[in-house]
């Protein structure tokens, strides 16, 4: 493969909702672009981008895959992102190294759930976008229904370069405003006829195009000024500012097609190769010290690891964008995270499932690698002479969904584990952790679906049969009022026995609270508590009682019931413990007697010191179309939350709420229902507080029939 300069790259992202035909788009523009010769199908499960086995199942994407269009003297390399909420880390880390996002729109749903999400990521990292109206032959096509929703939805500034001359089954010409002339296309893809605008369009071409020319003139002030004289501008002054204003989101260009019968493709290239920047004339990428680092071939070598997978008989594979400089096959390079030496002893040029070997990449081309030793995504290689260099990571979006998750049989927990984590490394939007609170396997995805893919291929890819549920709570467990308990330890079982008398008074614990209390206090430590909230432990024994070596013990005892609360086994909170009194045996108390006496006698204390549960509430914002706002609210209210405010976003509805955790079960699932896939909630922990009476009722009895069922 011919060694591509900077100049000659562009990077695109392919974007949109999950019917909106990116796949087929994708297919059609490699085809175009001759990297393949046979256009495949989704239906007939030949896609050079969907060939992974869970995707030929499902018939959709699931993983961004990378591919490559040769046009012009040009490469294009395209990444071609899932739509579904679930699987938005694949297009967060494609955002984050593409020069232009291009948004496929389904031309007879219009803006749909995975339109949304794709328009906020991609504002979010601030990523100059164009929307390619798609399936433009489909019965229920609407070229301007459409476009005015798209207008309403997210920006004016969604500028018509094309528009379809009819649409439907008869589609095959659209109106190019840049060229000025009209392309009708053959299906099957191909070269397009150039024709003179037909007299019947005459005005509306002449209508989009003023539009268009007043949009591109706004790119610089010379175009401005030349606008402002004449009114036109010529084809290569348009390009100019169109890449100008579209490189500053000040514009975001409009254009068709029908992906396929690759009607519109060739013509996409194109203009994706004169009006989207170069890398070299993109952002390039920030330093974690606040270095900007410009795409440039002529610096020392250094690269971005965005994305890295798994592929059958090639092992693991890590994606890179070259930031700076040139690297070829053989090279050492430094792992400038970690500082690991590393080899790159293969390179490759991804379409899909096809890879083409490459021994040479400069600065702004995305190419793949494997066998690397030591490197994840979101780290940084460079070469031995720049180690200083590490990119800033790529955010991911938080988790909205957790499960608990074991297997089936318990000789596959190390399995499960490895094979969790390896998946994480993948997709860093998928995060597994034990719980040594809960006792649980925790595994956080980004919805229901997520969750279900890791199913998918656990069982079918590792044959490890699972079980997914709903994990426990981290409920806390506190006192409202001061009491006084005592315990004594005694046994006897034939020599030394155990004895250990200990008298506490315990008390809440409450910020700016005094240290007076009922007792002189003659030490006192307070442990700030690794799951939240203090224990307050004031030594008040006067004289002998019980000697101070046995502090310790009691302490230690306090503890072990602080971590399994005696109402529900969830840790204790915000306590005061005063040791007043007891009594000790000169030969048969120890250590593991105050411990228990001490265990015991707080355990007694706690439940009658007006014992409450306080559960985790989180700050719930919701993202709702207009219309679902009641719906929303609705069901919100049913999951015990608090309405704390509303805010507005476009078309949509932002819902402020604090919400228990243990409501927010399922969540994404409900809300995807409501809204028919179109809302969207994050949350943040923010407080514990006490469970209603009934809540706390009802747990009790679940623990005590836990306990029963474990005798």
């Amino acid at each position: 493969m011919k060694v591509y300069q900077t100049n000659e790259i562009r990077n695109i992202a392919l974007i949109g909702g999950a019917k909106s035909g990116k796949t087929t788009l994708a297919e059609a523009m490699a085809f175009e672009g001759g990297v393949v010769s046979r256009r495949g199908t989704i239906d007939d499960k030949n896609t050079i981008s969907d060939y992974r086995e869970i995707e030929l199942d499902r018939k959709n994407s699931v993983v961004a895959s990378m591919l490559y269009a040769e046009k012009d003297g040009k490469k294009i390399n395209i990444i071609d992102c899932p739509g579904m909420a679930d699987y938005a880390g694949e297009m967060v880390s494609a955002l984050s190294v593409v020069e232009a996002a291009v948004m496929v729109v389904n031309a007879q749903a219009g803006a749909e759930a995975g339109t949304d999400l794709a328009w906020r990521y991609a504002k979010k990292g601030d990523v100059p976008m164009m929307f390619v109206i798609n399936q433009l032959d489909g019965e229920k096509a609407n070229f301007e229904d459409a476009l005015k929703e798209l207008k309403e939805s997210y920006s004016e500034s969604i500028v018509v370069c094309q528009y379809p001359v009819s649409v439907g089954a008869g589609f095959d010409a659209v109106v190019d405003l840049v060229l000025n002339k009209m392309l009708k296309f053959p299906k099957g893809g191909g070269k397009f006829e150039v024709v003179d605008i037909p007299a019947e369009e005459k005005d509306r071409a002449d209508n989009y195009r003023s539009l268009l020319v007043e949009a591109s003139a706004a790119g610089a002030d010379d175009l401005m000024e030349k606008y402002f004289e004449t009114e036109d501008l010529t084809i290569d002054e348009m390009r100019r500012g169109i890449k100008l204003s579209m490189a500053s989101r000040g514009m975001f260009p409009v254009l068709c097609a029908v992906g396929k019968e690759a009607q519109g493709v060739a013509r996409l290239l194109e203009f994706v190769n004169n009006n989207v920047v170069s890398p070299e004339e993109g952002k390039g990428r920030n330093t974690t010290d606040g270095k900007h680092i410009a795409v440039k071939a002529t610096d020392p070598f250094s690269a971005f690891i965005f994305k890295t997978s798994y592929e059958q008989h090639l092992g693991e594979m890590s994606y890179l964008k070259i930031i700076t400089g040139e690297v070829t096959e053989g090279m050492d390079v430094i792992n400038s995270v970690n500082g690991s030496k590393e080899r790159i002893s293969q390179m490759f040029a991804v379409a899909g499932k096809n890879r083409a070997k490459v021994e040479k990449a400069v600065a702004g081309d995305i190419i793949a690698t494997i066998k690397l030793k030591d490197v994840k995504t979101n780290q940084t290689l460079t070469s031995p002479k720049n180690t200083d260099i590490v990119f800033e990571k790529t955010s991911f979006p938080e988790p909205i969904f957790t499960t608990a998750i074991k297997a089936v049989n318990s000789s596959d927990d190390e399995k499960l584990g490895t094979l969790l984590n390896a998946m994480h490394a993948s997709d860093p939007t998928l995060l597994v952790g034990y719980s040594r609170e809960l006792k649980q396997l925790i595994l956080q995805g980004m919805g229901e679906f997520h969750i279900n893919t890791v199913k998918w291929y656990l069982n079918n890819l590792h044959k490890l049969e699972i079980e997914l549920f709903a994990p426990k709570i981290p409920y806390r467990e506190t006192i409202t009022k001061s009491v006084e308990d005592m315990y004594r330890h005694k046994k006897q079982s034939g020599g030394a026995g155990q004895f250990g008398e200990v008298h506490m008074l315990i008390e809440p614990y409450f910020e700016g609270m005094s240290n007076q209390t009922k007792y002189p206090v003659r030490d006192t430590a307070t442990h700030d508590l690794p799951w939240g909230g203090k224990l307050v432990f004031n030594w008040c024994i006067v004289g002998g009682a019980i000697d101070k070596r046995f502090d310790p013990a009691i302490m230690k005892g306090i503890m072990e019931k602080m971590e399994e609360g005696p109402l529900t086994g969830s840790y204790a909170r915000d306590i005061v413990v005063n040791v007043f009194d007891g009594k000790m045996h000169d030969v048969d108390s120890n250590e593991m007697a105050f411990k228990l006496a001490g265990r015991n006698a707080f355990r007694q204390g706690f439940k009658n010191a007006g014992p409450k549960i306080l559960e985790p509430i989180y700050d719930v914002e919701v993202m709702v179309p207009a219309d679902r706002m009641g719906d929303v609210m609705t069901d919100l209210q049913g999951r015990r939350a608090v309405v704390m405010g509303m805010d507005s976003e476009g078309s949509f509805q932002i819902i402020k709420a604090k919400v228990p955790l243990a409501e927010m079960n399922r969540y994404s699932t409900s809300l995807s229902s409501i809204t028919s896939g179109r809302g969207s909630y994050s949350m943040k922990f923010a407080e514990y507080t006490q469970v209603p009476t009934d809540v706390q009722t009802a747990l009790l009895k679940a623990y005590e029939a836990e306990q029963k069922d474990d005798e």
